[in-house]
């Protein structure tokens, strides 16, 4: 029986070769971008999904508030591990652990120099309780003994053969490795999670290492109970049945017994889910420095959705209206006998076939797509069928669908034709209600909605992100260069050796030391108080540091007083104009002279000077009250801003400036690499995910206008074929070509600007919504919805013109012959 049902296909396929190349080409779009969306989504979301009690891990959050404003952040202070593992009742496994920097890592080798390995990352400070929490499978050592006393390591197996590359797994045990001066023994070795993980450590320094080591014990500040820091971590395991709200009352009382919070300070501690941690943008993900959004993540699973509805409305449309012409098969197979449930099965069974090409196509092209998406999608991603046993479910489970979704419609309305009526050529197919088409109608504006809606939001954030590259932030960012200097080997006097010989070269306009840019994601701030005797000016604010040629560097505005000085480290800074008004609303600039108690510690500093106001971060944040310091201290020095000189057209002096500063960065700091990065580059990651959104939106814009067209094009061949003789006729009577083009083209302009009422509220609604995440926006603009709707129609009525105009310019005859 399917044998035979596949021969008929195959010869309807054959004789309807455009309408079949149509629905293949339809479906296989929809497919492929519901497949490349699918790893994309998936991948994302088996993140840490592999821990054994997963859903009774979690990590200890702090949350704060500072004079009114809310703060987040990952960690917990230094003392809290200790106090929860023996003051806190209902938790299994307590684990906290601490991130070192980035040290240099020293391996012994067979001459008298070791082997060394430049700035390490994730390496952390942990206990055994780390491995009862997260198992991990041991291939040699134990986790009973591993990390029991200080100076002790334990190396994923990645890891370890990077170290150890000639030895095996056991000889490494013993073996020394040392984190800049930090000598340790290897007492273990783990197998590397293959899973998607965010816990990408490899190297697992005893936590009591602290006791003997001053240096660590400095920076795990055990005793602090008001230093939060975000290196300091604390994961535990709840008990069976326990609550979260029980063990955050517990944790809050303890943090509340032993510290005493400040006026307009507050701290609280929460639990975070496990499954939380890779897609919570309030604290930042620093294991992966990747955190995956939900809300994008949904938007590529309605994308997808769209335009796999798409596929499915084309096959609809086009099986339908080809119903006509098989209308006297379907009547005479069912007066030799076949039943209604049989010409169903064959109808599904032609769509499934249809649907399993498509898919054939999808598997093929997926892999170039992600290739093609390779910039902004994570390099884990991969369409391997062999090797994920998730993507062939959902192949098959999408294919079924798929085929349901497709087919059922159009199955159930061919084969419920009356045989009699069929062969007597009254097919209820040719009735008045037929050529009415409502489902054919509604399908055709679902497309058009979906389609402007896509262009819609294209041109609006191709309009905001527009606006954001070429807003004046308030500071120079084009041709500035930024040298972080190696904070291990850092000192005042060879930065400022460095920045002299930098200033000699010819190419180099301006250059000054300090730290952060002007606009950078994440900065220091300091709480700062004003008194005038009447009222209080109490506020955390932003720091800044840079010396007498920051400022002029970026060419950040100078509004009143003078610019700073080194002698001004300790009792003088620039304030920028949004803290002026607070001080002064009437006349901000008379800020300067003004004085600021509480300031960097318990300091009363002066005010020398007023900036104009600039965006510290992204348009994303508004702009807050900013201090700029001059910077004395090693660490506010560590970066040079250098301005470079205007370059020729087609010329090198840029290169040929940089390799000298990499000449003597070398002489300076003879083992470190030379690092330097241009401003503007550090802006445009600002918007990286707008950038990838807007190459998305484009993506699907093109394919939903694209398989619209196809869908277009289907049906104007069929609608011109029905009309064939009535065209004839019109002819005949006079009519012209142009007057012929204008009635086939004027119901699926209609159809068009239905769809244009119906969408351009809620594309309104959903742009405005995504706007909102920008403190600083661009507006949605009138013309978005107009340009729009307008080349919707242009598109429609040029794709369906191959076929009007063919058949308003064909010769009657031909046409009323044949009746």
């Amino acid at each position: 029986m399917f044998k035979n049902y596949l021969k008929i296909a195959l010869r309807g396929f054959g004789r309807h070769k455009l309408f079949t190349f149509i629905n293949v080409v339809g479906l296989s779009i929809g497919i492929s971008a519901a497949v490349v969306i699918y790893l994309i989504v998936h991948f994302d979301f088996t993140f840490d999904k592999f821990h054994k009690d997963g859903d009774r891990i979690y990590r200890v959050v702090t949350n704060y508030t500072y004079s009114g404003d809310a703060g987040f952040n990952s960690g917990v202070c230094g003392p809290m591990g200790g106090a929860v593992k023996t003051q806190v009742t209902g938790i299994d496994v307590v684990a906290p652990f601490f991130t070192l920097g980035q040290p240099d890592v020293f391996i012994p080798g067979n001459t008298d120099v070791p082997v060394r390995f430049k700035n390490q990352e994730n390496i952390v400070l942990a206990d055994g309780n780390y491995f009862k929490i997260f198992e991990y499978k041991w291939l040699a050592g134990s986790v009973q003994q591993a990390l029991d006393a200080p100076n002790q390591v334990v190396l994923t197996s990645d890891q370890a053969k990077k170290y150890f590359p000639t030895l095996s797994y056991d000889q490494m045990i013993g073996k020394i490795v040392t984190y800049d001066t930090l000598k340790t023994t290897v007492t273990g070795i783990v197998q590397t999670i293959k899973e998607n993980t965010d816990f990408n450590f490899h190297d697992f320094i005893s936590y009591s290492t602290n006791q003997a080591n001053k240096t660590i014990a400095d920076q795990l500040q055990l005793t602090k109970w008001g230093a939060t820091n975000s290196e300091s971590q604390l994961f535990v395991k709840l008990s069976p049945k326990t609550t979260t709200a029980h063990i955050e009352k517990q944790i809050n009382d303890i943090f509340s017994k032993n510290y005493k919070e400040r006026a307009g300070v507050s701290h609280s501690y929460h639990l975070q889910p496990l499954s939380d941690m890779h897609f919570n943008e309030n604290y930042y993900n620093f294991f992966d420095d990747r955190i995956a959004s939900k809300t994008t993540l949904y938007g590529l699973l309605a994308i997808a959705s769209f335009l796999l509805l798409l596929g499915c409305i084309n096959f609809v449309n086009l099986t339908t209206a080809q119903a006509t012409q098989r209308a006297k098969e379907i009547g005479i197979r069912k007066t030799m006998g076949s039943s209604r449930k049989q010409l169903i099965l064959q109808f599904l069974s032609e769509t499934f076939f249809i649907t399993l090409v498509a898919v054939i196509i999808s598997i093929v092209l997926a892999p170039l797509i992600l290739k093609l998406f390779a910039d902004f999608i994570s390099p884990g991603i991969s369409a391997n069928l062999l090797g994920q046993r998730d993507l062939i479910l959902f192949l098959v489970v999408l294919t079924v669908v798929v085929s349901l979704l497709s087919g059922f419609y159009p199955a159930i309305l061919l084969s419920g034709y009356n045989p009699i009526m069929v062969l007597k050529n009254q097919s209820v197919s040719n009735s008045s209600k037929s050529r009415n088409a409502y489902l054919r109608k509604f399908l055709t504006i679902t497309q058009f909605i979906i389609a402007q809606f896509f262009i819609m939001a294209t041109i609006l954030v191709s309009k905001q992100i527009y606006y954001v590259m070429h807003k004046d932030m308030g500071f120079k960012k084009d041709a500035i260069l930024i040298i972080s200097a190696p904070w291990k080997n850092l000192t005042i006097k060879k930065n400022k050796l460095l920045i002299d010989y930098i200033r000699s070269i010819p190419q180099v306009s301006l250059a000054g030391l300090g730290g952060p840019p002007p606009s950078e994601d994440g900065s220091n701030s300091t709480e700062s108080t004003y008194r005038d005797g009447k009222k209080e000016v109490k506020i955390e604010l932003d720091e800044k540091y840079g010396d007498e040629n920051y400022i002029n560097v970026y060419h950040i505005k100078l509004l009143a007083g003078r610019n700073l000085r080194a002698s001004d480290s300790t009792s003088g800074f620039l304030i920028n104009e949004t803290y002026a008004r607070l001080i002064n609303p009437q006349h901000p600039l008379e800020a300067v002279g003004k004085q600021i108690e509480k300031f960097n510690g318990d300091k009363t500093m002066q005010v020398i000077g007023v900036v104009g106001d600039f965006n510290q971060m992204s348009l994303h944040e508004s702009i807050t009250p900013l201090a700029i310091l001059e910077g004395n201290q090693t660490y506010n020095s560590a970066r040079l801003h250098v301005a470079l000189k205007p370059e020729t057209p087609g010329g090198n002096e840029w290169k040929t400036a940089i390799a000298q500063m990499g000449t003597y960065w070398k002489q300076i700091y003879p083992d470190d690499d030379f690092d330097y990065k241009f401003f503007d580059d550090n802006i445009a990651k600002f918007y990286v995910s707008e950038q990838h959104t807007a190459t998305l939106l484009a993506w699907a814009t093109g394919l939903s206008i694209f398989i619209s067209c196809l869908g277009l094009l289907g049906l104007a061949i069929y609608t011109t074929n029905q009309r064939t003789k009535e065209i004839g006729v019109r002819k005949v009577l006079g009519a012209s070509v142009a007057q012929i083009v204008t009635l086939l083209s004027t119901e699926m302009v209609s159809l068009i600007l239905i769809a244009f009422v119906v969408i351009t509220p809620i594309a309104w609604w959903a742009m405005n919504k995504w706007m909102q995440s920008f403190a600083d926006r661009t507006n949605i603009s009138w013309w978005i919805f107009v340009l729009s709707g307008a080349g919707m129609i242009i598109t429609a009525v040029f794709v369906s013109s191959f076929q009007t105009v063919k058949a308003a310019i064909a010769n009657p005859v031909k046409s009323l012959r044949s009746e």
